[in-house]
């Protein structure tokens, strides 16, 4: 696969992973017993094919981090980076330069190991088209930029319009309190299981049900010629490894 304006593949894929893949309570569950925390990047790989990294949300690794997993991630793997919260939560996006100088400087090191940034915003953070418009003039079109806009004020067609002439991701989202919008603004659509409960976030099991619903929109997705990168969130318990590898199954994977 080759990589085309704002990243994109130029082949149709779906990636599913998880949202993080070194939890504790994983054990016994993706992790045999007695296996150091050093290794679990490792075995996860041997079961999926992408993850989302939201431990640069806390703290942006360094370069040379960065560098040492695209080494040890093994061919068509997909990492995905989670923006910072110094640019998302404390900034909301005003005077993004710096920051994304350091975001694109990650994107080139990981070369063909990088799957998106997803960049999700404070949940009160409203709707202000001109700042998200600035910020995505601001990141070079090379990196692939995917938005998890939470607040309900950004589900409009002008919002949608935005992302579609820069060529970035809309974030589908499922999860407590927030809109599930199956909108797709690019060759890319990204998608977030934060868990099935309606009142806590990050908690509870996907039925075969749901996932059997997600399955179809994704072949939909697929059959428009967008490339699919999903993640689950929902990590107690081990739900989330469940659920992706229930998913996989579904989509034939």
């Amino acid at each position: 696969m080759s990589a085309g304006p704002r990243g994109y593949l130029v082949d149709v894929a779906v990636h599913i992973g998880t949202s993080g893949w070194s939890y504790d309570h994983w054990r016994d569950v993706l992790y045999p017993p007695g296996l150091p925390a050093g290794s679990r990047l490792a075995r996860y790989t041997e079961e999926f094919d992408t993850v989302e990294l939201n431990a640069s949300f806390y703290r942006w690794p360094r370069d040379d981090t960065f560098a040492g997993w695209r080494d040890r991630l093994p061919p068509g793997f997909q990492l995905s980076v989670k923006a910072p919260r110094g640019l998302t939560h404390a900034r909301r996006l005003r005077s993004p330069e710096d920051w994304a100088e350091r975001i694109a400087r990650a994107w080139d090191v990981l070369r063909d190991r990088s799957g998106a940034v997803l960049v999700q915003l404070h949940p009160a953070q409203e709707r202000d088209d001109a700042r998200l418009d600035h910020f995505l003039n601001v990141v070079p079109e090379r990196v692939r930029l995917a938005l998890e806009l939470r607040h309900p004020s950004w589900d409009d067609p002008a919002v949608y319009d935005l992302l579609e002439r820069h060529r970035a991701a809309y974030v589908v989202m499922s999860g407590a309190g927030m809109p599930c919008v199956l909108k797709a603004t690019s060759d890319l659509v990204y998608v977030r299981w934060h868990g099935p409960d309606d009142d806590v976030l990050y908690a509870g099991s996907y039925t075969d049900d749901d996932l059997s619903w997600w399955a179809q929109r994704i072949a939909e997705w697929t059959g428009q010629g967008r490339n699919v990168l999903g993640y689950f969130n929902n990590d107690g318990h081990g739900h989330a490894v469940r659920n992706a590898w229930t998913l996989r199954r579904l989509l034939g994977a």
